[in-house]
């Protein structure tokens, strides 16, 4: 962990534990439009690609513009209310900085919610830079968004790890020819991410201690 330049971070799943913000405001959206709630494993299961993809199945098209607003306006309120950080993540942050390692935020989640988690959970000192995937182009798993984040700070993908806990992550991470640490804390089960075949699978962000950049990819 000591030789790397520049370690970026998925935001949910991988440092906060946002799912019941993210339930309770679908939910809500689901009752406002009278359509059938879904229980807290399947909204899990469907969160990682933003909110519009969130929603979309759930609800008739003509119906996606509205429930996406509804959800908007609430989930405003619920991060803060609900969302907590996983274990030790502050202590990990610190510890990385210190080592001299550049921090960012690689998230497919919303650039104004992603703002208020950070702000929020107290990360704002951590992190040198903070990029969304709706001020891009392409979304995970394409590997833009990890591309910019490396080109920003001027370093090579062999000095970059990236952390994430769902598949998208580690097919974004692979492209970009990062190592790929995926933590099973996330959406995504720990089969399904050795399916993707990344760097390292670990129980939680806490065990990044241990990765080298000296992995072979």
């Amino acid at each position: 962990m000591d030789n790397a330049k520049l370690v970026i971070f998925d935001l949910d799943g991988t440092l906060v534990d946002a799912y019941q913000a993210i339930a309770v405001s679908f939910n809500y959206s689901m009752r406002r439009l009278k359509y059938p709630c879904q229980t807290d494993e399947v909204i899990r299961r469907a969160v990682g690609s933003g909110d519009e993809n969130l929603l979309r199945p759930f609800v008739r098209k003509a119906d996606l513009k509205r429930a996406l607003l509804i959800y908007r306006q609430h989930h405003s309120l619920s991060l803060v209310r609900y969302s907590r950080l996983f274990p030790r993540v502050k202590k990990l942050l610190r510890y990385l900085k210190l080592k001299g390692s550049k921090l960012a935020v690689a998230s497919n989640r919303p650039t104004r919610f992603s703002r208020i988690l950070v702000r929020h959970l107290g990360l704002k000192k951590y992190f040198d830079y903070v990029l969304c995937a709706d001020r891009l182009k392409n979304r995970k798993p394409h590997p833009e968004i990890l591309k910019r984040i490396m080109c920003r700070f001027s370093v090579k993908p062999r000095e970059v790890i990236y952390v994430g806990d769902m598949t998208v992550d580690a097919q974004a991470g692979r492209r970009a020819k990062v190592i790929t640490v995926m933590v099973t804390t996330g959406s995504s089960t720990r089969k399904e991410l050795k399916n993707e075949k990344p760097s390292y699978i670990i129980p939680a962000v806490w065990g990044l201690r241990g990765i080298s950049l000296d992995t072979k990819l």
